[in-house]
């Protein structure tokens, strides 16, 4: 296969994928396939809390900017130790902001991520999330526009991606836990990384942060451990963003040779959700004749399948293995 070639894996935010709707827990997955081919995937895939299952052979982007990377508006710059800034939602407090201080420290310390400072936004940002009637993390953000000021300054100092970490309340107590269910506090993170992203052109991901801190030691399922492990979800962001590509307008007056970079027409294929289906990235993908894989042993919640839509374009496998195969023909 050639070697410019790359494929793209996508598990949305805030369905209750089955595989990557929790902590980390599609990264296995992930790794098999980027063995065999360079991947784009969305940081939902390969987040979890003071882990990540980011590789070498993967593109770490964010969800707004893949899709404008499959409608061919973008492109994407491989990039190396990107300089790194931290946005913190002025709501956080003193306590739990000084532990994630001390998590960027440490990351700095053992890894040698470039964060170069970080910016306290001056008013908060006014987090809500709940669910929706068909079982979706939905939710939205007041004041997004003070998240907005504090990454451009971060930019103007020389940032080149950004983490954002917000205050958010308790979620009640939930399935979540115990592997089923949706992760609710995961569609207003999606809202708050497509927000920023679209407005900066520069790699933008979110992570909560919680007043309480404190660890319990309750066995909770495998597929969410990491998450129950650690006050702060920062470090998992930062190993991501360290070499996340650059996004490149495609549309700019002074745009540059595309030689260098990763356009659509690299793409090789497309894998997802069997029935999460209705992202306009599988409708782009489909439109442009680039082979759109459905996953069956990966559902969520949305039960948008290749029937519901008439997608008969959408090739069906039972499973991340067959995919694979695939790839190795």
């Amino acid at each position: 296969m050639s070697n410019k070639k790359t494929a793209l894996m996508i598990v949305p935010t805030g369905i209750g994928a089955s595989i990557g709707g929790y902590a980390g827990d599609a990264s296995l997955y992930a790794q098999k396939i980027a063995r065999r081919i360079p991947l784009i995937v969305n940081p939902n895939i390969v987040n979890a809390a003071l882990f990540s299952g980011i590789t070498a052979n993967m593109y770490y982007v964010e969800g707004f900017a893949i899709d404008e990377f499959v409608k061919g508006n973008i492109a994407l710059k491989p990039s190396t130790n990107n300089k790194i800034g931290v946005i913190f939602d002025r709501a956080i407090s003193e306590n739990v902001l000084n532990i994630h201080i001390n998590t960027i420290n440490a990351v700095k310390t053992v890894y040698g991520i470039d964060v170069i400072g970080y910016e306290v936004s001056c008013e908060p940002a006014g987090i809500e999330f709940f669910t929706t009637t068909n079982g979706i993390s939905s939710g939205k953000v007041n004041n997004p526009e003070t998240l907005l000021s504090a990454g451009e300054k971060l930019i103007q100092r020389g940032a080149q991606a950004l983490a954002v970490v917000c205050a958010f309340d308790e979620p009640p107590e939930d399935d979540y836990e115990n592997g089923d269910g949706v992760d609710i506090v995961g569609g207003v993170e999606a809202v708050i990384s497509h927000y920023l992203t679209r407005k900066l052109m520069c790699p933008c991901v979110h992570a909560p942060a919680f007043e309480d801190v404190t660890i319990t030691g309750k066995i909770v399922n495998p597929k969410v451990s990491a998450e129950y492990i650690t006050p702060t979800f920062l470090p998992c962001l930062l190993f991501g963003l360290k070499n996340a590509p650059q996004l490149i307008d495609l549309k700019a007056p002074d745009i540059k040779s595309k030689e260098s970079y990763i356009t659509v027409s690299d793409l090789h294929s497309v894998s997802v959700p069997y029935n999460a289906l209705g992202a306009s990235v599988v409708l782009d993908a489909l439109s442009q004749n680039i082979p759109v894989y459905a996953i069956k042993e990966n559902s969520s919640v949305l039960n948008i399948d290749k029937n519901a839509i008439h997608l008969d374009g959408v090739i069906e496998l039972e499973t991340y293995e067959d995919y694979i195969n695939i790839l190795e023909k």
